[in-house]
């Protein structure tokens, strides 16, 4: 990986769309990145959610919360708009969701990185986008970077066991 002009790490809720020169770092666990790139211009971008949805009974706001899945998609919709393109030129990879309170939790919060996984993908197919990478779910934690210029995206993978994985998600044939 060359080193980008612009690096730019995204916290929980955070959004950014960025040209060639840019990589896009995070760390997730139960929240998920979703990561869109256009093959032709090489621009593209990464959200980083919490939830699915703003809980009912949540404080209302006229800003857009990136920390709800449905709203964070919705800053995707407004860049998109702004470099006049169409989801349907763009390739997709969804990371995160995973179970952080271990196989035995019965707790509701166990399910966390489900509906965040299975929101991504509803959100994506809602849009037809193409999705060419998913790494989601089991436990433990992920850190990744995307690379603008290239769409490729590396993903460093930490299980509950303490293994590492490392690899290149390009989806790219």
């Amino acid at each position: 990986m060359q080193h980008g002009i612009r690096k730019v790490f995204l916290h929980p809720g955070d959004f950014v769309f960025g040209e060639p020169g840019t990589h896009i770092h995070t760390v997730l666990g139960s929240c998920i990145a979703i990561c869109l790139w256009h093959p032709m211009l090489h621009i593209g971008g990464m959200c980083h959610f919490v939830l699915p949805f703003r809980p009912k009974g949540g404080t209302k706001s006229a800003e857009l919360d990136g920390r709800y899945g449905d709203e964070a998609m919705q800053f995707f919709d407004m860049a998109l708009k702004l470099h006049q393109t169409e989801y349907p030129q763009y390739q997709a990879k969804v990371f995160g969701g995973a179970n952080m309170f271990g196989k035995k939790s019965n707790s509701a919060d166990a399910l966390v990185g489900e509906k965040n996984s299975a929101k991504a993908m509803q959100l994506l197919m809602k849009r037809k986008v193409s999705i060419e990478v998913v790494h989601v779910g089991e436990q433990g934690h992920r850190r990744i970077v995307m690379d603008v210029a290239s769409g490729d995206v590396w993903v460093k993978y930490k299980s509950e066991n303490n293994e590492v994985a490392m690899a290149s998600q390009s989806g790219r044939n």
